[in-house]
């Protein structure tokens, strides 16, 4: 009989493409975020590869979703 590998079924980590619509200002200040980050990093980076970032950072802090995921 094969033995089973503890770890035999990993996610899938392959990035998904996602189009959405931003109010104006939100954009505005995605792109002065981007500007701000240039200026104190020197550094130039687009807002498309922000927003996955602050996403990701916004989700990983909110407790309330921390512990919905846990399910409790």
């Amino acid at each position: 009989m094969a033995e089973t590998l503890k770890l035999a079924g990993l996610l899938d980590d392959t990035p998904v493409k996602l189009a959405i619509e931003l109010p104006a200002a939100v954009h505005r200040d995605l792109v002065a975020y981007c500007d701000a980050m240039a200026r104190e990093g020197g550094r130039a980076i687009e807002p498309a590869k922000l927003a996955p970032v602050m996403l990701s950072r916004f989700m990983a802090t909110d407790r309330a979703f921390a512990r919905l995921k846990r399910g409790r």
